[in-house]
């Protein structure tokens, strides 16, 4: 299965035209969704029309990029302006915006292909997307696992090769749970290095938006196509958005890759365990110096995001909640009720507690580059199953999915999940590489050399 970057190679070489790339990504969701259900809106006519004009760009020398003539997808809570875009709800089911998104522009203005919206847990609030207005979104490996939550849709369309790159949010890990369990790679940036203007909030201190694509090169461009300032979003940072070009060969000799001592390995399938561990040593055997690091109080950090993103999603959804509960899954609307529930002590402890536990672990920075981590403790699971056992201890499924990742929505830090291995089940195991506010380049690298290796 090509990656982004072979087909843009493919594209300029006069190998394949644009046209014909969107053709085939049509016909593979023709012929997929049906039992996977990754898209909610398929915009083929206007994908065919962009790639006729993207392929006249391309041969009078307007070459807007890596990007230029590729078929991409939006999760469906990113704003496309004359297009259904629902969050997953029936609450939004008929919303068509006037304007797009951030995100939707500047894929565009890069001469990306839309050819579709895809589809995600309810209001971007859970993990399975198993969602009970539009559908169960299914696992590629799998069809009776689950794809990951929230940007469910997403991992499926990548991996299955409907498209090359599809756009993710992630709150508590709804771009790096996907990926884990789809077999993907999925970025989370640094928060406020992607604008979040016209994308469905969820928690507004925790959203981020980031890709799903193949490889972490493939991640590179993406990242490098969508990230910058934009004033109508107030959290976007104002840092100047620096293009991320990766070595070649690939060097991680210099790299010091932290491997936590505690939290991370606690409770974790065998088979994850494994698959991370081989990950740590290869990336030794590349050269980079692995260092075992004691981190702060994690399941800390945790409890903190859990409360924020409980009050915040709460507060935004209020006026739509409230009036139509009818129009709400049971599920989604018990986590919206337990929002309203959080005093607002509580809510202002946990940003406190947030920003004293940031202090602490920015000191992990002194002594290493990167972290390597699972990113999910288990193999995607079955459809419906709600709980999970770890070392003989049994665990509600979201929060077993949101433990490893979640975290780094707190600390608004760079995250990245690769494919490193196979369970036992012969499902996906991920690897999450985390790296200091805007260290990018460094986590991408990491996630390059092992991809080469």
């Amino acid at each position: 299965m090509m990656t982004l970057l072979e087909a843009a190679a493919q594209l300029r070489a006069r190998k394949v035209s644009s046209h014909e790339l969107v053709k085939e990504s049509l016909a593979r969701i023709g012929q997929l969704n049906p039992q996977l259900n990754a898209f909610l809106t398929v915009t083929g006519d206007a994908a065919l029309a962009a790639a006729r004009k993207s392929d006249e760009e391309l041969a009078a020398g307007r070459d807007r990029g890596p990007l230029h003539g590729i078929p991409v997808a939006l999760k469906d809570n990113f704003y496309t302006k004359g297009v259904r875009t629902t969050a997953g709800s029936k609450l939004f089911a008929d919303f068509v915006p006037e304007y797009d998104s951030g995100v939707t522009e500047k894929l565009c203005d890069a001469g990306a292909v839309i050819v579709g919206k895809t589809g995600l847990h309810e209001l971007a609030y859970g993990i399975t997307s198993n969602n009970i207005h539009f559908g169960t979104i299914r696992n590629p490996h799998n069809l009776d696992c689950i794809p990951g939550g929230s940007s469910g849709g997403s991992g499926a369309a990548v991996q299955s090769g409907m498209v090359f790159m599809a756009m993710g949010s992630d709150t508590g890990g709804s771009i790096r749970i996907p990926a884990a369990y789809c077999g993907t790679v999925g970025l989370k940036p640094t928060f406020g290095r992607v604008s979040r203007y016209g994308m469905f909030p969820l928690g507004y201190s925790l959203d981020h938006a980031g890709p799903l694509t193949r490889t972490s090169r493939d991640a590179v461009e993406a990242l490098n196509a969508i990230a910058g300032y934009d004033s109508r979003d107030p959290s976007c940072s104002r840092r100047p958005a620096e293009t991320v070009r990766l070595e070649e060969p690939t060097y991680v000799k210099d790299l010091k890759v932290g491997v936590p001592e505690n939290f991370f390995f606690d409770r974790v399938e065998p088979g994850v365990e494994q698959a991370v561990r081989r990950a740590i040593a290869r990336i030794g055997e590349l050269g980079a110096a692995v260092i075992p690091v004691k981190l702060p109080d994690m399941a800390a950090i945790n409890i903190a995001g859990r409360l924020i993103l409980l009050a915040e999603a709460s507060a935004w959804l209020e006026p739509h909640h409230l009036a139509r509960r009818g129009d709400i899954s049971p599920e989604v609307l018990a986590l919206l009720d337990q929002g309203r529930m959080v005093p607002g002590t509580v809510y202002v402890n946990a940003q406190r507690a947030r920003r004293l536990l940031a202090r602490e672990f920015a000191s992990i920075w002194k002594k290493v580059d990167v972290l390597f981590t699972p990113t999910i403790p288990i193999g995607a699971p079955k459809i419906g199953v709600s709980t999970v056992t770890l070392g003989g201890v049994e665990e509600d499924t979201r929060v077993a999915s949101t433990k490893f990742v979640r975290p780094f929505n707190v600390l608004g830090l760079p995250a990245l999940s690769v494919p490193c291995g196979m369970t036992a089940d012969n499902l996906p195991v991920g690897l999450q590489i985390v790296g200091p506010p805007f260290g990018e380049r460094k986590v991408l690298t990491a996630g390059a050399a092992l991809e080469l290796n």
